[in-house]
Order: C-alpha cells, then structure tokens, then sequence
C-alpha cells in the first residue's frame, strides 16, 4: 500500500531506522525525540512537523519541505538534504554533523548558536539568514548565496569563503583564521603585502 498522507499522528522517539518514504506529506505528526540510520525521505513535505531532539544519521531528505516545523536541538549526522526548502520553521541549538545540503534553501532563517561542521551547503540560498553566534567549522559555502546574511560573533574557521562579499554581510566579531582573513581583505579589492 502507497502512503501519501501521514497526519496527526504520535511517532514520538520512533525508531525510522531504514525507512523509505517517497512524496509522503506528513501534517501535525509528533516526530519529537524519533531517531533514524539511512532512512530515507524523497520529495517529502513535512508541515507542522515536531522534530524536537531528533537523532537523525545517514538519512537522506532530497527535496523535502519543511513548514512551520519544530526543529529544536535536532541532530543531523551525515545526512543528505540536496535541494530541501525550510519555510517559517522554529529552529534552536540545531546540530549538523557532516553531510550534504547543497541547494538547500534557509533564507530568513534564525540559525543563531546552531552549529554546522564539515557540511557542504553549495549553492544553498542562505539570503537574510541568521547566523550570529553559531558555529560554522569546515563548511563549504561555495556558490551560497548570503546577501544580507548575519554571521555576528559566528566562529567560520575553516570554512570556504570564497563568495563572501563583505560589503552584504555583517560579520562584526566573527571568528576567522589568517588564511581567511587575507581572502575577505582582498574581496575588498586591497592587496596584502608581506614586506
């Protein structure tokens, strides 16, 4: 039997370990608390979805949307978001671990003190984005796009700043080692000597 609809339903701490759900819409469902290993969700929409102290590793959401969804310390560990839309979700002290979320879409999302390390987010639009506070250690930007995003006190070290225009950000107090502080110094147009 093809599931297309999934609403309202109770799959508090839920084991989805090695699940596969293809164009499945879950609406109002408890999520909090489920953990999952390569599991996978293609082409999912997740509405008013609780993903609260969620454990989710190798699990794949391609082309997934999240709306209005709770995502308050959930756990990411190498898993693959290529292409998902996260619109007017609730998001706090989230954690990703590895992985792939090239294409993804935050724009406007409040990622403060949410903490990203050795992920790929390419080309993802993080336009408006909040990431004051947060960590970002190891992250491939490349092609992002961060018109207007906010990285205040954000710890980047490490990560590919290569399409950082700092005229659009605003990188007050951020954390960035010697390597890419020349890079944002000549996205200026200055050069730096060393004699």
């Amino acid at each position: 039997m093809t599931v297309t609809e999934i609403d309202g339903e109770d799959w508090r701490a839920r084991d989805l370990t090695g699940e596969l759900y293809v164009d499945v819409r879950f609406h109002d469902v408890d999520l909090g608390q489920v953990v999952s290993r390569g599991a996978s969700f293609d082409g999912c929409t997740f509405d008013n979805v609780d993903l609260g102290g969620a454990k989710l590793a190798d699990t794949a959401f391609t082309g997934c949307t999240f709306r209005r969804s709770s995502l308050f310390s959930t756990t990411f560990t190498g898993c693959k978001l290529t292409g998902s839309v996260f619109e007017r979700c609730r998001i706090s002290g989230l954690k990703v671990d590895g992985g792939i979320w090239d294409y993804v879409v935050l724009r406007g999302a409040d990622l403060r003190k949410s903490s990203f390390e050795g992920v790929s987010l390419r080309e993802a639009d993080l336009a408006g984005t909040r990431f004051d506070g947060a960590t970002l250690r190891g992250v491939d930007l490349l092609g992002a796009t961060l018109h207007e995003t906010t990285f205040i006190r954000a710890d980047l070290r490490g990560s590919n700043l290569g399409s950082f225009d700092v005229r659009s950000l605003v990188l007050k107090d951020a954390v960035v080692d010697p390597e890419q502080a020349v890079l944002l110094v000549e996205n200026l147009g200055l050069r730096v000597e060393t004699r």
